[in-house]
């Protein structure tokens, strides 16, 4: 078995990526798509809409996948990427309001089983 470094909360990184890309015209519309499932294809995940986050097992790797994203910024694209450390990760706080999907629905009276 291979030799491997202890993990640690201070060398383990989150990478956040933020960006704001023009979707004014069909073609800006279709690099925005690209960039966001080449994210996807990269192992981010989707926080908000322009809002994407990756693990990283060090400052290193997160450098290199910082480096893959540098290369697939759109033309006229605003990207930033913020690196935190595991530890800073674990103080996040996550506020959801109560989304409202509509007019509330009638219930049943009765629900009748065969």
């Amino acid at each position: 078995m291979p030799n491997l470094p202890a993990l640690s909360k201070y060398k383990i990184m989150w990478i956040w990526t933020l960006f704001d890309l023009p979707v004014l015209t069909k073609t800006e519309r279709r690099r925005a798509t690209r960039f966001r499932n080449d994210l996807l294809d990269l192992g981010f995940g989707m926080v908000q809409f322009s809002v994407y986050l990756r693990h990283a097992y060090s400052k290193e790797k997160a450098d290199v996948i910082a480096a893959k994203v540098s290369e697939l910024v759109p033309p006229a694209g605003h990207v930033q990427i913020l690196f935190f450390t595991d530890r800073q990760y674990q103080l996040t706080q996550s506020f959801h309001g109560r989304a409202r999907s509509g007019p509330e629905r009638k219930k049943p009276d009765q629900l009748t089983l065969f």
